[in-house]
């Protein structure tokens, strides 16, 4: 019984030996895919490239060192001037001009503009007018006295990017006069006979406006200094104080109450703010680049 009893331990042990290699042969063999150590690469700065952003590139931080670089590739193609870029002092004589051409009032005005990052333009303006008319068709001559008229307004330059010394830019302006005048030789005609009845005088009549502007305007740099330029204006009545003999033919800084439209000519003397700040441009000289700098292309390079 004991040898029995062995020999069935043998055979049992053996069995299972057997099965276990047999279940080992049915499994797929597992492989191991060795890992291969990953390159790291870094950006070729541009040429150029300011020095502090290349050690930022040798360091490793490419993406602090790439976030500057288009910093400075913004600031080449939008350039930002200071708040206080510069102040214009201007002198407008276009009615001088047209009186030449037999307009018969006129107006000179002398105002200030300051010139805001090269976009917005705060605009004062302190002028004087003047008028003596026999207007068509009407039976009166009408005699505007030296008068003042105040304007206050803003402009913006859509021509920001470019040299302050070039302006395309749009304003609004609000206008305000209190001025005197005489009405003259009114006569009054009996329809029936066509003869005159009588003939009379206004004087010192007095009367204030109200009114507001839009004009688009263009400026010329003639040297660094001394620039000129032109204005087309578009304006509307906002009030007018009442008077018994009716509304004046002419308002100082407006012109004929009838017209829309009014134009003016302007010679600039232009004292410059934060010189030291203007954006550098490619000759070295202070003011915009005319064209913007592309970055050349940069291709990655393996670090060994």
């Amino acid at each position: 019984m004991k040898h029995l009893a062995t020999i069935f331990c043998v055979a049992s042990l053996m069995v299972a030996l057997s099965c276990s290699t047999v279940m080992g042969q049915d499994q797929p063999q597992r492989k191991v895919t060795p890992v291969k150590p990953s390159t790291n690469t870094v950006l070729t700065p541009p040429k150029g490239t300011d020095e502090k952003i290349i050690q930022q590139y040798l360091t490793g931080d490419t993406a602090q060192a790439r976030a500057q670089e288009r910093k400075d590739s913004l600031a080449r193609i939008y350039p930002h001037y200071p708040k206080l870029t510069e102040l214009w002092l201007g002198v407008n004589f276009g009615d001088a001009l047209l009186m030449a051409f037999g307009q018969k009032y006129s107006s000179f005005d002398v105002h200030a503009t300051l010139n805001m990052w090269n976009r917005f333009q705060p605009h004062f303006v302190l002028g004087f007018g003047r008028a003596k008319e026999t207007p068509d068709d009407m039976n009166f001559t009408y005699t505007g006295k030296l008068s003042p008229y105040f304007k206050l307004g803003a402009n913006y330059n859509f021509l920001y990017k470019k040299d302050p010394q070039y302006q395309l830019y749009a304003g609004v302006r609000l206008g305000f006069s209190t001025f005197k005048y005489d009405i003259d030789n009114v006569t009054i005609s009996n329809p029936y006979w066509g003869e005159y009845e009588s003939s009379f005088q206004l004087k010192g009549l007095s009367s204030s406006a109200l009114w507001g502007e839009f004009l688009l305007g263009l400026k010329v740099g003639l040297t660094t200094q001394w620039a000129l330029g032109w204005e087309a204006k578009f304006h509307g009545m906002f009030k007018e104080s009442k008077n018994a003999s009716g509304k004046p033919w002419y308002i100082p800084g407006y012109g004929s109450r009838n017209g829309k439209w009014a134009f003016g000519i302007s010679l600039y003397y232009t004292i410059p703010l934060n010189r030291d700040r203007w954006p550098v441009t490619d000759d070295g000289k202070k003011g915009n680049r005319n064209t913007p700098t592309e970055a050349p292309s940069r291709a990655p390079v393996p670090v060994k």
